[in-house]
């Protein structure tokens, strides 16, 4: 079966988060990228660095903290649509995560995008990930 690109870039995060690492490094995809600057935009990390080593791009993402015990930005990352079920969302049915605190990231025609781009356009797409 092919890789799933967007679980893994979740995974790491999680895992970087549980251990107070501070930088990540995922595979670079353009989706990858985008969901980076998403996050890099919404405020969950301080910033990202496309890299290239050897043959491979990579993004180098450093994760924010807040804090003397180093409380993580990002609270939860879900993965929502996956390989084997694909969810898709039209505009009104697009879910609120806490109320609009955190953020669904999608998959739309015009790009990936946040659940409230999504919505101010009037788009839906394919709900990728909560992040909150």
């Amino acid at each position: 079966m092919g890789n799933d690109t967007i679980a893994n870039m979740i995974t790491s995060i999680r895992n970087a988060n549980l251990g107070k690492i501070k930088t990540v490094q995922v595979p670079a995809t353009n989706i990858t990228r985008n969901i980076a600057k998403i996050l890099f935009q919404e405020g969950f990390i301080d910033n990202f660095i496309d890299n290239k080593q050897n043959t491979k791009d990579i993004l180098i993402l450093n994760l924010k903290y807040q804090g003397k015990k180093k409380k993580s930005y990002i609270t939860t990352l879900r993965r929502i649509s996956k390989p084997g079920l694909r969810i898709y969302s039209n505009h009104k049915e697009i879910p609120k995560v806490l109320g609009g605190m955190g953020i669904v990231i999608l998959s739309t025609s015009r790009g990936i995008m946040t659940d409230r781009e999504a919505r101010q356009k009037k788009i839906g797409g394919e709900l990728l990930c909560y992040v909150w």
